[in-house]
């Protein structure tokens, strides 16, 4: 299978885990948008650079910037099984640029993924979520908990749990998503683009969906 897709959706609604799958099982990377951005900071490029100023001032990037960052990656990379996309586009000017950016590499988007699941969902989800602060590991405390109380399985290291995962900083972070996805849902349904996923499925039912809508397009 090969595929060029967005992931889009909410936090907690379990992109990552899916685009794992898709890793797993056909050898499809994720770009993920976030670690993009960070390994520019990290690195001082010329992009970095100009990004960290807008982080350090608590603005948001500017699109031009999230723009550059992903049509290098795109266009520098071979992707002989495509690619997920997961935390861009987050914007219109986004879509439009990523829009360019398929044009450059002469491959059509297969499809925008929008993973949609209640909002009590959401906030168990997250606020139910552990971090590893050592080796990044995730788990749960009710779905995916570690074996021993508060310890990782992996290292040992003592479990966290982020401050932006409480559940009041959750509502807040679902509200603002929300304002800023609804231009982005409409404009890839009406191109035809968009594909509602039930994110309270399983994951083999969430996979064996977009496989289905996948093998569909392709046709």
């Amino acid at each position: 299978m090969k595929m060029y897709a967005v992931f889009l959706g909410p936090p907690g609604v379990g992109k990552g885990t899916i685009a794992g799958r898709f890793k797993e099982k056909y050898d499809i990377p994720t770009i993920v948008v976030g670690d993009i951005l960070r390994k520019h900071v990290a690195e001082q490029t010329e992009l970095g650079l100009k990004a960290k100023q807008y982080m350090e001032a608590g603005d948001l990037v500017p699109d031009e910037i999230i723009n550059n960052m992903v049509r290098d990656v795109i266009l520098s990379g071979e992707w002989e099984n495509g690619f997920i996309l997961d935390g861009f586009p987050r914007s219109l000017p986004q879509a439009e640029a990523l829009e360019d950016i398929m044009k450059e590499l002469n491959k059509p988007l297969t499809g925008v993924f929008f993973f949609e699941a209640p909002e009590d969902v959401i906030i168990e989800r997250i606020s139910g979520r552990l971090i590893c602060p050592k080796c990044g590991a995730v788990y749960h405390i009710k779905n995916l908990p570690p074996k021993k109380p508060g310890i990782c399985d992996k290292c040992g290291t003592k479990l966290i749990q982020r401050p932006d995962d409480k559940p009041e900083t959750v509502k807040r972070r679902l509200a603002v998503y929300r304002e800023a996805t609804a231009p982005l849902v409409d404009y890839y349904e009406k191109k035809g683009l968009l594909y509602r996923i039930d994110a309270t499925q399983g994951i083999d039912q969430v996979v064996s969906q977009i496989e289905s809508i996948v093998n569909s397009r392709v046709k």
